[in-house]
């Protein structure tokens, strides 16, 4: 028998719409996610008219073998987005072999606040996911635009730098990444902090189960597993993992799930930071951030986060001054 909490989130799981507003590769597969897990309805914009409807119509189509009714629009009109739940903002240039995330700052910045202020204007009760990069400093203009409470606007990427950290475990001790649960806190980028002490297989720190030498190069993967598929696929960028961990995020916030994962959230005091969005472990729900956690970090672990916010922190400063 269905549970009463079981049905009260599927049923308001049914009117959730979720605009995504950038229909590129990660856009486009993120809403093929949402629709076909029937998490929510879709609106897919783009400044190109015809590549959002045709992807939509595409999508529609393929309800009759994936067997759900989820509706997809197609746009290129703000206006259609409205009364949305959750905006999703994957609008922006991708990385080049060679680039870093922050070669991408200019562009990207002046993109994420002209598309979070239209769509903001016609869901203004919305929660906020950020995908575009440099994602950390992309959340903070993005949070700045919406005007929205800091609870309401996170970024992505602490669930796909934990996703590939994970991966990188499952492979190098042969095991079920079904038993693998990695953490890793700081900016989307190379200063990104993953924790081997609290990255676990089936509840066992994997300090117990490599050693140090395994460990560190897998965080080097780790903080290089963007630009190692960049510089493999040449002519773009990831977008499968990128979709995916957007879609978990969803999730939880869809169905009020309080999932802890980690998320660039606004910090107001915790670890030692302040008026900056970071990477650190969050409980989503209806609402955005419900809750931040602060783990206890050895010294070393402290000061790689201080380094990795001090660089994001850079980062946002010279946003602003491009967009003065």
């Amino acid at each position: 028998m269905t549970s009463t909490a079981a049905l009260t989130a599927f049923e308001c799981s049914k009117s959730v719409r979720v605009s995504i507003i950038g229909a590129g590769n990660v856009g486009s597969t993120l809403g093929q996610r949402l629709v076909e897990k029937n998490l929510a309805d879709v609106v897919l914009l783009d400044i190109a008219p015809g590549r959002p409807k045709g992807l939509a119509l595409d999508l529609m189509e393929a309800r009759g073998v994936e067997r759900h009714d989820r509706i997809i629009i197609g746009t290129d009109n703000y206006a259609d987005t409205q009364h949305s739940d959750l905006i999703v903002v994957t609008a922006g240039i991708a990385r080049k072999p060679g680039m870093s995330r922050d070669d991408l700052l200019k562009t990207n910045a002046n993109i994420v606040v002209k598309v979070v202020q239209q769509a903001i204007a016609y869901s203004p009760d919305a929660v906020v996911l950020v995908v575009t990069n440099p994602l950390d400093v992309m959340t903070y203009l993005a949070w700045q635009a919406s005007g929205l409470p800091p609870q309401r606007v996170l970024g992505m990427a602490g669930v796909l730098d934990a996703a590939r950290f994970a991966t990188f475990i499952a492979l190098e001790l042969k095991v079920s990444i079904m038993d693998v649960t990695a953490m890793v806190l700081g900016g989307h980028g190379d200063l990104m902090v993953p924790l081997p002490r609290y990255s676990t297989v089936s509840g066992i720190p994997i300090t117990e189960l490599m050693d140090e030498a395994t460990i560190q190069r897998l965080v080097k993967r780790t903080r290089n597993g963007g630009a190692e598929i960049v510089s493999l696929m040449q002519a773009g960028s990831a977008y499968f993992a990128p979709a995916s961990s957007a879609c978990l995020m969803v999730e939880s916030i869809v169905y009020d799930r309080d999932r802890i994962v980690p998320a660039a959230a606004y910090l107001q005091g915790q670890y030692d930071l302040n008026d900056i969005f970071i990477g650190v472990p969050t409980c989503l729900g209806r609402t955005g951030v419900s809750q931040i956690l602060e783990l206890e970090l050895l010294s070393h672990e402290s000061e790689a986060l201080q380094a990795s916010a001090a660089t994001v922190r850079q980062s946002i400063e010279a946003a602003q001054v491009l967009l003065d």
